[in-house]
């Protein structure tokens, strides 16, 4: 996907905490900079996690699946780009798509799945100002 799609395309740098005895990041914290980079989406579509949705929908998220394909390896102080955006827009679930960058490095593709439910944690459909919101937001339109 081009760079070029992403609007959310927050910095971070890799701290000595996250590396492993290798001196690479260890795969798991690739899951902590994408859950960044969604918090800072939901700040720019003016939805705050978790007061902006949760309390403003009366449903919360859960993360349904969440696939990783690694290219490259991030080392300490690199400084990276996770670019992020919403690919697709279901009746009750959305599709996160990320790239992860060093420079114009990809290190890092990921897809996570996530599902509106209710306080029984039953699939909901996803709000109609949420999918306006996103509409709204991307560059590229999310699939349905």
């Amino acid at each position: 996907m081009p760079r070029t799609d992403f609007v959310c395309a927050p910095a971070l740098r890799v701290r000595w905490a996250e590396v492993d005895m290798q001196k690479i990041v260890f795969n798991g914290h690739y899951l902590t900079y994408i859950d960044t980079a969604i918090a800072e989406y939901w700040r720019e579509i003016g939805l705050p996690y978790p007061e902006g949705y949760v309390e403003r929908y009366g449903t919360d998220i859960y993360l349904r699946k969440a696939t990783l394909e690694y290219l490259g390896s991030a080392r300490y102080d690199d400084l990276l780009t996770v670019c992020c955006r919403v690919a697709r827009l279901g009746r009750s679930s959305m599709t996160f798509v990320f790239e992860i960058y060093r420079d114009a490095e990809l290190l890092i593709s990921a897809e996570l799945i996530y599902v509106n439910a209710d306080s029984s944690m039953k699939a909901a459909p996803l709000p109609e100002d949420l999918r306006e919101r996103v509409r709204k937001y991307e560059r590229v339109a999310p699939q349905a």
